[in-house]
C-alpha cells in the first residue's frame, strides 16, 4: 500500500469524441437540449480508450444498454473543458463535468456545478468529494511521470536528473493552467522544492531541455513510446492503460536528490452542471459511474483506483497498481489554497520558463 505523510485513502483544443455516433452540436435549436434520451459529458482525457477499450468505452456503452440513454462524449485538457462550459452558460450544453483538480474546485467556485451527491458516495473518502455534493471522485488516480524504457539504459529516479544534456528537446510536460496533468507537475514542484520560489527556479532550468507546451498530456505517451521524448509527465491511470499498447513505457515519481519519491491524488472527478439540459440524465449517469460494477472495473479495465472506499479490486490490474504505487510518499495538497491561487501559480511559471 502506499505510504502517506498525511493519512487519507487514494484517491489542442477541445475535440468531439462522439460515442454512438451521435455529433454535438454548439448552439441554437439543433443542440443536445432537443433530444431528451441523450446525456453530455465534458471530460479530461485518460478514461477513453485508444481502441475503444477504456473504462468511458465500457462504463457509456453498459449506460446506454441499461437505460436507453446516449452519451455524448467531448473531451480535452481539465482547464479547457472548464473553459468551454464557461463560455456556454448562457447556452448550456454539457450535462456532466469531470476533471482533475484542482480545476473541479475551480468549476465549483465558478457556480458551474449544481449539488446533486450520487448514489454510492457515502463511501467516497470526504477529502475527494465536495462537502457541497457539488462534486465526488469516480476513478482514484495518482500524479506521475513516465519515460522509455528501451531507449534509458540508466533511467532518471530524480528532477535533478532531468536536467542533464542528454534529455535536451526530449522532456515535455502538458501545459499548466490547461491540463489538470500539467498543472499537477507545478503543485509536485512546489512540495518537493519547498516553495513556489524554488520550484520555478527549477522549472526555469528545465525549460532548457523542455520541448514545449501541450495542451493536451495523453498525446504525450505515444510520443514517449516512440522515443520522440524520453520522459513527459501523466498519470498513473491513464499511463498504465496505455502501457497495455505501448510496451516502452514506465512509470516513475521523481524525487528530490537523496529524497523520495513523492505524488499526490489526482482523482477524476464529476459534477452536475447548473442549468444542465439533460439534468435527471446526468444525475443518473452519476449513479452508475459509482455504481459497484463500474467502480469494479476502474482498475480491470480502466488501469486506476476504485473511488469507493467499500470496493477492494482484487484484479490483476489492481495488485499490479499496489505494487507500483508501494514505497512512494503520498502527500496531500492544500486544493483551498490553489484553487484560490492558481492564477498566480501559473503566471510564476510563465515567467519562469518564459512561455
Amino acid at each position: 500500500m502506499p505510504q502517506h505523510t498525511r493519512l487519507r485513502r487514494p484517491a489542442a483544443l477541445a475535440a468531439a469524441v462522439p460515442l454512438a455516433l451521435l455529433p454535438l452540436a454548439g448552439c441554437g435549436t439543433t443542440s443536445a437540449a432537443s433530444d431528451p434520451k441523450v446525456v453530455t459529458v465534458y471530460s479530461a482525457d485518460g478514461l477513453k480508450g485508444e481502441n475503444g477499450d477504456g473504462w468511458y468505452d465500457r462504463v457509456f456503452q453498459d449506460f446506454e444498454k441499461e437505460t436507453g440513454i446516449k452519451v455524448r462524449y467531448v473531451e480535452g485538457g481539465s482547464g479547457e473543458m472548464v473553459q468551454r462550459a464557461l463560455r456556454e452558460r448562457t447556452n448550456t450544453q454539457a450535462d456532466v463535468l469531470i476533471t482533475l483538480p484542482p480545476f473541479i474546485q475551480q468549476a465549483d467556485s465558478k457556480g458551474l456545478l449544481q449539488a446533486y451527491e450520487p448514489k454510492g458516495a457515502e463511501h467516497v473518502d470526504g477529502g475527494d468529494k465536495s462537502p457541497r455534493h457539488t462534486w465526488t471522485a469516480v476513478v482514484n488516480n495518482y500524479f506521475g511521470f513516465i519515460h522509455n524504457k528501451k531507449e534509458l539504459k540508466t533511467p532518471p529516479t530524480t528532477w535533478e536528473d532531468l536536467l542533464d544534456p542528454k534529455y535536451k528537446d526530449k522532456v515535455q510536460y502538458s501545459t499548466p493552467g490547461v491540463a489538470g496533468d500539467g498543472t499537477a507537475v507545478v503543485i509536485k514542484a512546489m512540495h518537493d522544492f519547498g516553495g513556489r520560489e524554488p520550484a520555478m527556479e527549477y522549472l526555469g532550468k528545465l525549460q532548457a531541455n523542455n520541448v514545449g507546451p501541450s495542451s493536451s498530456t495523453s498525446k504525450l505517451a505515444p510520443k514517449v513510446d516512440k522515443g520522440e521524448l524520453l520522459v513527459a509527465n501523466g498519470d498513473v491511470q491513464m499511463n498504465f492503460a496505455q502501457s497495455r499498447s505501448m510496451p516502452n513505457l514506465r512509470i516513475w515519481f521523481p524525487a528530490r536528490e537523496d529524497g523520495r519519491p513523492t505524488t499526490f491524488a489526482l482523482p477524476y472527478a464529476a459534477g452536475l452542471v447548473t442549468d444542465a439540459p439533460h439534468t435527471e440524465n446526468g444525475r443518473k449517469l452519476l449513479d452508475f459511474l459509482l455504481g459497484e460494477r463500474a467502480q469494479r472495473q476502474a482498475s480491470a479495465i480502466g488501469g486506476g483506483f476504485p473511488a469507493r472506499t467499500d470496493i477492494k479490486a482484487t484484479d490483476a490490474n489492481a495488485i499490479a497498481l499496489s505494487g507500483l504505487m508501494r514505497g512512494v510518499e503520498i502527500f496531500e495538497p492544500d486544493w483551498t489554497d490553489i484553487d484560490k491561487n492558481l492564477t498566480s501559480y501559473v503566471e510564476a511559471w510563465k515567467t519562469a520558463t518564459g512561455s
